[in-house]
């Protein structure tokens, strides 16, 4: 009897550690990635879905491809194609998609509409403000600052932002910078920014904490201590090279990203903080969502929280909600699940999550990001033009070598990779975005998993990689 075919929406090294969860499963035979990247090719029982030798990346061209090939189950990672509505035009199609619908999707969608809809069911979140008039918000930022000496500010864009929406700011000039530039000039993240949530900047530790739900029983996943900045914090210099680069005033800052890297489990999330975050938070916003809209939620998501210690207790509070797993934390999270992901898939769809127990390794992973850094290149004019990389405006299709140096029980899920042809006809792999690589090292010590990780990822090269160097190093 031939195993199931799955379907994994995504592009990047989300998409990748997904893919390789579905492959370890008995009961499936092989696993279509779309649109994929070079990394899809990589994976035992993996590979690329194409039409014609092309990627796929149209939803009706996905749902096509599904039926074609008797897709048994469809699993979507990007926030993306969930906003744009996958799941319901694939269950249109009858066609079994892990995910929450479109009208679902608002969660993450949008901010200003998530945290009014937080506030109103009870649930913890920062003071927060929204505003469609750059005017009325920069008043607002001079109002806060001149009442709240010592206190800052976080100007977030309404929008889906991948994951960069968030200007933490450390002073007046600086969030009405922000303002400036996500709304005004030079718009930032495009659309997203039309609309602002402006919040209290929370002091604390930050916690991205998964779940997943069929719509009734909602699950704790596993999670992963991420590191969001660009740079280490002994990294002054490059700190201030790259907000001058990209005009930023505060040349303090070090810009947030989608993630650097991170390690699993995580050092400081117990389980009575877990049972908080899912009593207080998790299983309120569901239940509560259904209620008050007439749409379940179901599939995977995850809680941005700030933990701040108050008189000796754990508060947390939601900075923002996503409607899927996390780029890079899934990269470390998912390596260490050993209940069977078709299994858990399938319970989900069935809406028998309740039957599910969930059974993870003590191992430890810990994932660095291998990103496009900082290139100075000539251009036509005989002169040379600067970009400041990743999360900034980086340079592209540069060539990789070293990948075949790299352990075999090393972990390499590809985030932006492509392969080309280079000017002899041979096929090669090139650089496609900001993320490059995951370098994910296993061991049964943080320091030990941390020592493979690192070990491994100085033999890969690319010209402006760049990766942080104290992943592990602090939570």
């Amino acid at each position: 009897m031939s195993g199931a075919k799955v379907l994994v929406i995504d592009a990047g090294g989300r998409g990748n550690a997904i893919a390789h969860a579905f492959a370890r499963s008995a009961q499936v035979e092989k696993v279509y990635v779309a649109p994929g990247n070079a990394g899809s090719t990589m994976i035992e029982k993996c590979e690329m879905a194409l039409e014609k030798g092309k990627q796929i990346k149209e939803i009706p061209d996905l749902a096509s491809f599904a039926k074609k090939k008797g897709i048994n189950l469809t699993f979507v990672g990007p926030e993306g194609y969930l906003s744009d509505g996958i799941v319901n035009a694939f269950q249109e199609e009858g066609l079994a998609a892990v995910g929450p619908l479109r009208e679902a999707t608002i969660l993450e969608g949008s901010k200003c509409d998530t945290k009014d809809f937080l506030k109103s069911i009870g649930v913890p979140i920062p003071k927060h403000q929204n505003f469609n008039d750059p005017e009325k918000a920069k008043e607002y930022v001079s109002q806060f600052y001149a009442e709240n000496p010592g206190e800052n500010l976080v100007v977030k864009a309404d929008g889906l932002a991948a994951g960069k929406g968030s200007i933490v700011c450390g002073s007046k000039e600086e969030a009405l910078s922000a303002v400036e530039r996500i709304m005004v000039d030079p718009k930032l993240f495009g659309d997203a920014g039309r609309r602002v949530d402006i919040e209290e900047r929370l002091r604390g530790r930050e916690l991205m904490f998964f779940a997943v739900t069929d719509g009734k029983t909602v699950l704790p996943l596993e999670s992963a201590m991420d590191y969001k900045r660009a740079f280490s914090q002994d990294e002054e210099v490059a700190i201030k090279l790259f907000n001058k680069l990209t005009c930023n005033p505060n040349l303090e800052n070090n810009p947030n990203t989608g993630g650097m890297g991170g390690y699993s489990p995580h050092p400081w999330l117990d389980e009575e903080l877990s049972e908080k975050i899912m009593e207080t938070i998790a299983k309120p916003t569901i239940t509560r969502f259904k209620e008050m809209t007439g749409v379940e939620y179901s599939g995977m998501i995850y809680f941005g929280l700030m933990v701040s210690d108050e008189n000796g207790e754990k508060v947390p509070r939601v900075l923002e909600i996503n409607v899927r797993l996390g780029d890079p934390e899934t990269e470390m999270i998912l390596p260490r699940l050993k209940t069977d992901m078709y299994a858990l898939s399938q319970a989900v769809l069935n809406k028998e999550l309740d039957s599910i127990e969930l059974e993870w390794s003590p191992d430890y992973c810990v994932g660095i990001c291998a990103i496009s850094g900082r290139v100075v290149k000539p251009v036509t004019s005989g002169e040379t033009e600067e970009r400041p990389g990743y999360p900034g405006p980086h340079y592209t299709n540069m060539p990789i070598r070293g990948l075949e140096k790299v352990d075999p029980d090393v972990l390499v899920y590809h985030n932006g990779t492509a392969f080309r042809t280079d000017a002899e006809g041979n096929q090669k792999l090139y650089t496609t975005g900001g993320r490059v690589f995951t370098v994910v090292g296993r061991g049964k010590t943080l320091d030990a998993a941390r020592e493979k990780a690192y070990e491994n990822i100085r033999q890969i090269r690319f010209n402006g990689i760049r990766y942080r160097k104290d992943i592990g190093l602090h939570s």
